[in-house]
């Protein structure tokens, strides 16, 4: 072969291998921030007064944010397999906390590692099986603790590490960017295990709500009239909230809690118990009964709640920090979401699983530059079950046919789009923690259908725009008639198209 022929072929596999190069650099880098049960009420971007969240607001205003986010089933680790997989709970496999997601399935993070992505996840899985599709993983078992907790490497290892959960799960995460392939993009995955039961602070942050007296929501007492899963949870802050394992008591009989202190290094200790210890004797000497007690720990609750997101809203500013500080905000995709929501004493409830309001929506917040304008606020409705899409989307990646969830990559470029016209959910946990019933159901702009069924049937029907606390059931009533009909025929085929068996076994069922 003759000089100049080869000196083409060469130029020629350089011009190759530098446009890849170019390619991979122009791809944008993606960070899910993923927090376990935090409210949208706690937020300030989303209204809360508290200022326990200048990091998140300052991403909302640099990003979007999205008023209309909901989960398919509010629940741990159902929540996650259903953003990995872009799949509703009954195709993935994962339908509530006692089974066992099968991680060797389609998920995104393999096509993206496949398609030249470095990617991560680190801190809580919460998906029994081991993840797969990622170059680097480092995991809490379980749930997690929140203070000196273990860690499974990818070697199967189990390590504890000292410190505070979430500034752990921050420092390795900022620990495995430093080290990353730089010719690479990424996706890292950060599993936070704030604010999820049972609100442990981290003892800098102590005390931080103490002089806030926070107002009972207004349907706090709440008699669930025409309510009948309503009626039947187990959930709730009067009766459900244990004194020991949930504020911290140790006086309390079931002081469970105890385990975890035991857990920490004698000087997290003592902070501890010279905070708790103060609030202890407090409350023995005032002794509080009946509606007093009952508020006495709702403002616990909120305290101690409120006091644990602080150090998660202040790691979150690291990561924006190390971004900028690394030029790397222009081209990485920032997405700040939770599991699911939470209640914060509506209903006079905590936890979530139900598809009403405070568990079904969550909060959504996207950070992307060249894409999204500072400051932009979307009211349009989307699905934790279409974050995978979206992801490979941005990639440039195709996305599988077998995914179920659609892309929001039109709502970033114009947030005046729509994805969908509403909102899927099934619940499937009963028996179980909390005693709610299996459900599912609709979410439309307007209203929410709902079918609990299996152990007991019935409907449930909210007009959200003159009940938006959904406290008036109005499922048969006549001026509603037209409605639920197209409701109930707009539910069959979503639960049609979702390829749902057991919701369409159910919607055959006479009552």
């Amino acid at each position: 072969m003759k000089y100049g022929a080869r000196l083409f072929i060469a130029l020629g596999l350089s011009l190759i291998g530098f446009q890849s190069f170019s390619q991979q650099k122009s791809r944008p880098n993606i960070v899910v921030i993923l927090t376990d049960d935090h409210a949208v009420s706690t937020i300030g971007a989303y209204g809360s007064k508290y200022g326990a969240t200048p990091n998140l607001d300052r991403l909302a205003k640099e990003g979007a944010l999205f008023n209309r986010a909901f989960v398919v089933n509010s629940i741990c680790g159902p929540s996650r397999a259903v953003l990995l997989t872009g799949k509703y709970s009954h195709i993935n496999g994962m339908r509530d906390n006692r089974d066992r997601f099968d991680a060797s399935q389609d998920v995104f993070p393999k096509h993206l590692k496949q398609s030249g992505f470095q990617t991560a996840w680190i801190g809580k899985w919460h998906l029994v099986d081991y993840p797969q599709g990622f170059d680097y993983w480092n995991i809490l078992p379980g749930q997690g603790l929140y203070y000196n907790p273990n860690m499974i490497s990818m070697g199967g290892d189990t390590t504890r590490h000292d410190g505070y959960a979430t500034d752990i799960i921050t420092e390795q995460t900022l620990s495995w960017l430093d080290k990353r392939d730089q010719t690479k993009p990424f996706m890292v995955v950060v599993g936070e295990k704030a604010p999820h039961r049972t609100w442990m602070p981290d003892t800098t942050d102590l005390g931080k709500f103490d002089h806030i007296n926070f107002p009972l929501p207004k349907n706090f007492y709440d008699n669930y009239e025409n309510r009948i899963a309503a009626q039947m949870q187990d959930m709730s802050i009067e009766k459900t909230m244990k004194l020991g394992y949930d504020l911290k008591m140790t006086s309390d009989p079931d002081a469970s809690a105890s385990s975890f202190v035991k857990r920490m290094s004698p000087e997290q200790r003592k902070k501890w118990n010279s905070y708790y210890n103060k609030i202890e004797k407090d409350f023995l000497e005032k002794k509080p009964t009946g509606k007093a007690l009952i508020e006495w720990k709702f403002q616990r609750y909120m305290r101690d709640y409120y006091s644990t997101t602080l150090s998660l809203d202040r790691n979150i500013g690291k990561i924006l920090d190390y971004l900028d500080k690394n030029n790397l905000s222009e081209n990485t995709i920032v997405v700040y979401t939770s599991d699911q929501g939470f209640y914060m004493g509506e209903h006079g409830w905590f936890d979530k699983r139900f598809m009403y309001e405070e568990s079904m929506r969550t909060p959504l917040i996207i950070r992307y530059p060249k894409l999204i304008k500072p400051g932009t606020v979307s009211n349009q409705m989307i699905s934790n079950v279409d974050f995978a899409p979206t992801f490979l989307e941005a990639a440039g990646v195709a996305i599988p046919k077998e995914i179920q969830g659609k892309s929001m990559m039109p709502l970033l470029k114009d947030s005046k789009a729509s994805i969908r016209n509403s909102a899927y959910y099934h619940f499937f946990e009963y028996p179980g923690e909390h005693s709610v019933l299996k459900h599912f159901g609709i979410r439309t702009n307007r209203y929410k259908l709902i079918r609990f069924y299996d152990h007991k049937n019935f409907w449930e029907l909210y007009d959200l725009e003159k009940d938006p606390n959904e406290m008036k059931n109005i499922y048969g009533q006549k001026k509603y008639e037209s409605i639920t009909a197209d409701l109930k025929k707009q539910l069959e085929q979503l639960c049609i198209e979702n390829k749902d068996t057991e919701a369409i076994k159910a919607l055959s069922q006479k009552l």
